[in-house]
Protein backbone atom coordinates (compact mmCIF):
# COMPACT_ATOMS: atom_id res chain seq x y z
CA UNK A 1 0.00 0.00 0.00
CA UNK A 2 1.25 3.47 -0.82
CA UNK A 3 -0.89 6.02 1.02
CA UNK A 4 -0.77 9.47 -0.50
CA UNK A 5 0.36 12.54 1.35
CA UNK A 6 -2.86 14.17 2.62
CA UNK A 7 -1.62 17.49 1.31
CA UNK A 8 -1.02 16.15 -2.20
CA UNK A 9 -4.63 15.93 -3.40
CA UNK A 10 -5.13 17.95 -6.53
CA UNK A 11 -7.98 20.44 -6.23
CA UNK A 12 -10.82 20.48 -8.72
CA UNK A 13 -9.70 21.89 -12.03
CA UNK A 14 -5.96 21.51 -11.36
CA UNK A 15 -4.08 22.01 -14.65
CA UNK A 16 -2.35 18.64 -14.25
CA UNK A 17 -5.69 16.92 -14.82
CA UNK A 18 -7.67 19.54 -16.73
CA UNK A 19 -6.70 18.32 -20.21
CA UNK A 20 -7.55 14.71 -19.45
CA UNK A 21 -10.74 15.77 -17.69
CA UNK A 22 -11.91 17.68 -20.76
CA UNK A 23 -11.14 14.64 -22.93
CA UNK A 24 -13.12 12.42 -20.57
CA UNK A 25 -16.17 14.69 -20.56
CA UNK A 26 -15.99 15.05 -24.36
CA UNK A 27 -15.94 11.25 -24.68
CA UNK A 28 -18.94 10.90 -22.37
CA UNK A 29 -20.88 13.52 -24.33
CA UNK A 30 -20.25 11.58 -27.53
CA UNK A 31 -22.17 8.59 -26.14
CA UNK A 32 -25.60 10.22 -26.19
CA UNK A 33 -25.05 13.84 -27.16
CA UNK A 34 -25.23 16.91 -24.97
CA UNK A 35 -28.27 17.27 -22.71
CA UNK A 36 -28.16 20.91 -21.58
CA UNK A 37 -28.22 21.47 -17.83
CA UNK A 38 -27.72 17.80 -16.98
CA UNK A 39 -24.82 15.84 -15.56
CA UNK A 40 -22.67 14.11 -18.15
CA UNK A 41 -22.96 10.77 -16.33
CA UNK A 42 -25.73 9.56 -14.02
CA UNK A 43 -27.79 12.21 -15.79
CA UNK A 44 -31.19 11.04 -14.56
CA UNK A 45 -31.58 11.27 -10.81
CA UNK A 46 -33.60 12.45 -7.83
CA UNK A 47 -32.52 14.07 -4.58
CA UNK A 48 -33.74 13.27 -1.09
CA UNK A 49 -33.55 14.73 2.39
CA UNK A 50 -31.74 12.58 4.93
CA UNK A 51 -29.78 12.48 8.15
CA UNK A 52 -26.97 10.22 9.29
CA UNK A 53 -26.79 8.89 12.84
CA UNK A 54 -23.29 7.51 13.54
CA UNK A 55 -22.85 4.44 15.70
CA UNK A 56 -19.72 5.86 17.36
CA UNK A 57 -17.74 2.75 16.39
CA UNK A 58 -15.86 4.70 13.75
CA UNK A 59 -14.25 6.99 16.34
CA UNK A 60 -11.58 4.38 17.03
CA UNK A 61 -10.37 4.55 13.44
CA UNK A 62 -10.98 8.13 12.23
CA UNK A 63 -11.40 11.69 13.46
CA UNK A 64 -13.93 12.45 10.69
CA UNK A 65 -16.61 14.59 12.31
CA UNK A 66 -19.60 12.81 10.76
CA UNK A 67 -18.41 9.41 12.02
CA UNK A 68 -18.20 10.27 15.73
CA UNK A 69 -21.45 10.52 17.74
CA UNK A 70 -23.22 13.66 16.49
CA UNK A 71 -26.09 13.27 14.04
CA UNK A 72 -25.61 15.18 10.78
CA UNK A 73 -27.93 16.15 7.95
CA UNK A 74 -27.36 14.81 4.46
CA UNK A 75 -28.51 15.06 0.85
CA UNK A 76 -28.89 11.84 -1.13
CA UNK A 77 -29.03 11.57 -4.92
CA UNK A 78 -30.23 8.31 -6.47
CA UNK A 79 -29.56 7.89 -10.18
CA UNK A 80 -29.25 5.65 -13.18
CA UNK A 81 -25.84 5.20 -14.77
CA UNK A 82 -26.75 6.44 -18.25
CA UNK A 83 -25.60 9.68 -19.87
CA UNK A 84 -29.16 10.15 -21.20
CA UNK A 85 -31.57 11.84 -18.72
CA UNK A 86 -34.60 10.58 -20.67
CA UNK A 87 -33.71 6.90 -20.54
CA UNK A 88 -36.25 4.62 -18.85
CA UNK A 89 -35.13 3.32 -15.44
CA UNK A 90 -35.18 -0.28 -16.59
CA UNK A 91 -32.72 0.39 -19.43
CA UNK A 92 -29.94 1.66 -17.16
CA UNK A 93 -28.60 -1.49 -15.45
CA UNK A 94 -26.32 -0.03 -12.75
CA UNK A 95 -27.73 2.46 -10.23
CA UNK A 96 -26.02 5.07 -8.12
CA UNK A 97 -26.43 6.53 -4.65
CA UNK A 98 -24.41 9.63 -3.78
CA UNK A 99 -24.50 11.01 -0.24
CA UNK A 100 -23.39 14.48 0.82
CA UNK A 101 -22.88 14.84 4.57
CA UNK A 102 -23.37 18.33 6.01
CA UNK A 103 -20.57 18.56 8.54
CA UNK A 104 -20.83 20.14 12.01
CA UNK A 105 -19.48 23.67 11.80
CA UNK A 106 -19.85 23.87 8.01
CA UNK A 107 -18.41 22.09 5.02
CA UNK A 108 -19.42 18.88 3.30
CA UNK A 109 -17.96 15.49 2.42
CA UNK A 110 -19.29 12.95 -0.05
CA UNK A 111 -19.56 9.22 -0.62
CA UNK A 112 -20.53 8.00 -4.09
CA UNK A 113 -21.74 4.42 -4.50
CA UNK A 114 -22.92 2.19 -7.35
CA UNK A 115 -24.58 -1.22 -7.50
CA UNK A 116 -21.47 -3.01 -8.78
CA UNK A 117 -18.47 -3.64 -6.49
CA UNK A 118 -15.67 -2.52 -8.84
CA UNK A 119 -15.05 0.06 -11.55
CA UNK A 120 -14.34 -0.74 -15.21
CA UNK A 121 -11.16 1.34 -15.63
CA UNK A 122 -7.95 1.51 -13.63
CA UNK A 123 -6.54 4.80 -14.93
CA UNK A 124 -7.91 8.04 -16.44
CA UNK A 125 -6.34 7.12 -19.78
CA UNK A 126 -7.98 3.69 -19.95
CA UNK A 127 -11.32 5.23 -18.87
CA UNK A 128 -11.20 7.54 -21.89
CA UNK A 129 -10.13 4.73 -24.23
CA UNK A 130 -12.96 2.46 -23.07
CA UNK A 131 -15.59 5.18 -23.46
CA UNK A 132 -14.32 5.86 -26.98
CA UNK A 133 -14.48 2.15 -27.80
CA UNK A 134 -18.13 2.04 -26.71
CA UNK A 135 -18.82 5.10 -28.86
CA UNK A 136 -17.32 3.41 -31.91
CA UNK A 137 -19.68 0.50 -31.30
CA UNK A 138 -22.64 2.86 -31.17
CA UNK A 139 -21.70 4.44 -34.49
CA UNK A 140 -21.66 1.04 -36.17
CA UNK A 141 -17.94 0.37 -36.31
CA UNK A 142 -18.24 -2.50 -33.83
CA UNK A 143 -21.05 -4.96 -33.13
CA UNK A 144 -21.92 -6.10 -29.62
CA UNK A 145 -19.78 -9.25 -29.77
CA UNK A 146 -16.89 -7.35 -31.30
CA UNK A 147 -17.21 -4.68 -28.59
CA UNK A 148 -17.03 -7.26 -25.80
CA UNK A 149 -14.05 -8.93 -27.47
CA UNK A 150 -12.32 -5.58 -27.94
CA UNK A 151 -12.75 -4.59 -24.32
CA UNK A 152 -11.74 -8.00 -22.99
CA UNK A 153 -8.67 -8.09 -25.23
CA UNK A 154 -7.39 -4.57 -24.73
CA UNK A 155 -8.94 -3.71 -21.38
CA UNK A 156 -8.72 -6.89 -19.32
CA UNK A 157 -9.13 -4.71 -16.20
CA UNK A 158 -12.82 -4.32 -17.18
CA UNK A 159 -13.63 -8.02 -17.00
CA UNK A 160 -14.84 -8.15 -13.38
CA UNK A 161 -16.94 -5.01 -13.77
CA UNK A 162 -18.57 -6.22 -17.01
CA UNK A 163 -19.42 -9.56 -15.45
CA UNK A 164 -20.95 -7.78 -12.45
CA UNK A 165 -23.12 -5.64 -14.73
CA UNK A 166 -24.18 -8.75 -16.64
CA UNK A 167 -25.33 -10.37 -13.38
CA UNK A 168 -27.38 -7.36 -12.26
CA UNK A 169 -31.13 -7.83 -12.00
CA UNK A 170 -33.57 -4.91 -12.18
CA UNK A 171 -33.92 -3.35 -8.73
CA UNK A 172 -37.32 -3.22 -7.08
CA UNK A 173 -36.37 0.03 -5.35
CA UNK A 174 -33.50 2.45 -4.97
CA UNK A 175 -34.01 1.84 -1.24
CA UNK A 176 -33.52 -1.92 -1.57
CA UNK A 177 -30.23 -1.97 -3.45
CA UNK A 178 -26.70 -2.30 -2.11
CA UNK A 179 -24.22 0.39 -3.14
CA UNK A 180 -20.44 0.03 -3.22
CA UNK A 181 -18.18 3.07 -2.88
CA UNK A 182 -15.67 1.54 -5.26
CA UNK A 183 -12.56 3.52 -4.25
CA UNK A 184 -10.18 2.91 -1.37
CA UNK A 185 -9.72 5.74 1.13
CA UNK A 186 -7.57 6.05 4.24
CA UNK A 187 -8.83 6.42 7.77
CA UNK A 188 -6.62 8.57 10.03
CA UNK A 189 -7.05 8.24 13.80
CA UNK A 190 -6.10 10.56 16.67
CA UNK A 191 -2.57 9.14 16.86
CA UNK A 192 -2.03 9.72 13.16
CA UNK A 193 -2.21 6.06 12.22
CA UNK A 194 -3.68 5.49 8.76
CA UNK A 195 -5.34 2.36 7.44
CA UNK A 196 -7.08 1.61 4.13
CA UNK A 197 -10.88 1.48 4.03
CA UNK A 198 -13.70 1.00 1.58
CA UNK A 199 -17.36 1.82 2.18
CA UNK A 200 -20.67 0.11 1.40
CA UNK A 201 -24.29 1.19 1.85
CA UNK A 202 -26.42 -1.79 2.89
CA UNK A 203 -30.25 -1.48 2.85
CA UNK A 204 -31.84 -2.34 6.20
CA UNK A 205 -34.71 -4.18 4.49
CA UNK A 206 -32.38 -6.24 2.30
CA UNK A 207 -31.83 -6.31 -1.44
CA UNK A 208 -34.89 -6.91 -3.60
CA UNK A 209 -35.00 -7.31 -7.38
CA UNK A 210 -37.65 -7.78 -10.06
CA UNK A 211 -38.28 -10.74 -12.29
CA UNK A 212 -37.88 -10.16 -16.03
CA UNK A 213 -41.67 -10.33 -16.41
CA UNK A 214 -42.31 -7.74 -13.69
CA UNK A 215 -39.52 -5.49 -14.95
CA UNK A 216 -41.05 -5.38 -18.44
CA UNK A 217 -44.29 -3.97 -16.99
CA UNK A 218 -42.71 -1.06 -15.11
CA UNK A 219 -43.25 2.56 -16.23
CA UNK A 220 -40.25 4.65 -17.28
CA UNK A 221 -39.85 6.33 -13.88
CA UNK A 222 -40.87 3.44 -11.64
CA UNK A 223 -38.00 3.88 -9.18
CA UNK A 224 -38.94 7.48 -8.36
CA UNK A 225 -42.62 6.47 -8.16
CA UNK A 226 -41.76 3.70 -5.71
CA UNK A 227 -39.81 6.09 -3.46
CA UNK A 228 -42.68 8.58 -3.37
CA UNK A 229 -45.06 5.84 -2.20
CA UNK A 230 -42.54 4.48 0.31
CA UNK A 231 -41.93 7.87 1.92
CA UNK A 232 -45.63 8.28 2.67
CA UNK A 233 -45.32 5.48 5.25
CA UNK A 234 -41.67 5.16 6.22
CA UNK A 235 -38.10 6.30 5.74
CA UNK A 236 -35.52 4.34 3.79
CA UNK A 237 -32.69 3.11 6.01
CA UNK A 238 -29.14 2.18 5.07
CA UNK A 239 -26.26 0.94 7.16
CA UNK A 240 -22.87 2.44 6.34
CA UNK A 241 -20.22 -0.28 6.58
CA UNK A 242 -16.48 0.31 6.61
CA UNK A 243 -14.41 -2.53 5.17
CA UNK A 244 -10.88 -2.36 6.61
CA UNK A 245 -8.08 -3.29 4.25
CA UNK A 246 -5.01 -5.29 5.15
CA UNK A 247 -1.43 -5.34 3.90
CA UNK A 248 -1.38 -6.22 0.22
CA UNK A 249 -4.95 -5.10 -0.51
CA UNK A 250 -4.79 -2.76 -3.53
CA UNK A 251 -5.55 0.88 -2.80
CA UNK A 252 -4.60 2.11 -6.28
CA UNK A 253 -6.89 -0.06 -8.41
CA UNK A 254 -10.70 0.36 -8.32
CA UNK A 255 -11.14 -2.58 -10.70
CA UNK A 256 -10.01 -5.09 -8.04
CA UNK A 257 -12.10 -6.16 -5.07
CA UNK A 258 -10.72 -6.95 -1.63
CA UNK A 259 -11.11 -10.41 -0.06
CA UNK A 260 -14.53 -11.12 1.47
CA UNK A 261 -13.10 -11.89 4.91
CA UNK A 262 -11.95 -8.35 5.69
CA UNK A 263 -13.08 -6.83 8.99
CA UNK A 264 -16.26 -4.74 8.75
CA UNK A 265 -17.33 -1.89 11.04
CA UNK A 266 -20.91 -0.62 11.40
CA UNK A 267 -20.49 3.16 11.13
CA UNK A 268 -24.15 4.12 11.53
CA UNK A 269 -27.51 4.54 9.84
CA UNK A 270 -28.68 6.82 7.05
CA UNK A 271 -32.37 7.80 7.31
CA UNK A 272 -33.86 9.06 4.02
CA UNK A 273 -37.26 10.67 4.40
CA UNK A 274 -38.49 12.60 1.35
CA UNK A 275 -37.80 13.66 -2.23
CA UNK A 276 -36.62 17.27 -2.59
CA UNK A 277 -35.63 19.56 -5.47
CA UNK A 278 -31.95 19.27 -6.27
CA UNK A 279 -29.99 21.90 -4.30
CA UNK A 280 -28.43 24.58 -6.47
CA UNK A 281 -24.85 23.78 -7.42
CA UNK A 282 -24.87 20.28 -5.93
CA UNK A 283 -21.65 18.44 -6.84
CA UNK A 284 -21.13 14.95 -5.40
CA UNK A 285 -17.36 14.82 -5.81
CA UNK A 286 -16.09 11.61 -4.13
CA UNK A 287 -12.66 13.22 -3.67
CA UNK A 288 -14.12 15.92 -1.38
CA UNK A 289 -12.87 14.43 1.87
CA UNK A 290 -12.73 15.82 5.40
CA UNK A 291 -10.04 15.62 8.13
CA UNK A 292 -9.84 12.04 9.34
CA UNK A 293 -10.31 10.64 5.83
CA UNK A 294 -7.55 10.84 3.21
CA UNK A 295 -7.46 10.00 -0.45
CA UNK A 296 -5.63 6.83 -1.40
CA UNK A 297 -3.29 6.52 -4.38
CA UNK A 298 -6.19 5.45 -6.65
CA UNK A 299 -5.63 7.46 -9.89
CA UNK A 300 -9.32 7.38 -10.84
CA UNK A 301 -10.36 8.78 -7.45
CA UNK A 302 -7.81 11.57 -7.65
CA UNK A 303 -8.88 12.32 -11.23
CA UNK A 304 -12.58 12.64 -10.52
CA UNK A 305 -12.47 16.13 -8.98
CA UNK A 306 -11.28 17.62 -12.28
CA UNK A 307 -13.91 15.68 -14.24
CA UNK A 308 -16.71 16.75 -11.89
CA UNK A 309 -15.53 20.36 -12.09
CA UNK A 310 -15.50 20.32 -15.89
CA UNK A 311 -18.92 18.68 -16.09
CA UNK A 312 -20.38 21.14 -13.57
CA UNK A 313 -18.92 24.12 -15.45
CA UNK A 314 -20.44 22.95 -18.73
CA UNK A 315 -23.93 22.31 -17.39
CA UNK A 316 -23.90 25.58 -15.42
CA UNK A 317 -23.08 27.53 -18.59
CA UNK A 318 -25.96 25.85 -20.41
CA UNK A 319 -28.63 27.05 -17.99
Amino acid sequence: MNPSDPGSRLPAGNPEYSGLAAEAVDAIEDLSGVHPGHRRAHAKGICCRAFFRPSGLGAEFTTAAHLQEQQVNAVVRFSGSSTDPALADILSPAKGMAVQFILPGGGVTNLVGVTIPVFFARTPESFIDIIRTVHRAQTGSLGTLELIKEIMTHFSESRTSLLAVKRLKPPASYAESQYFCIHAYLFADREGKVRPVRFEWIPETGVRTLSAEDAAQQPDHYLEDELELRFKDESALFQLAAVLGEEGDPTDDPTRAWPEDRRRIDLGRLHISEIIPEPEGLVMDPAAVTPGILLSDDPILNFRSAVYADSHRRRSEER
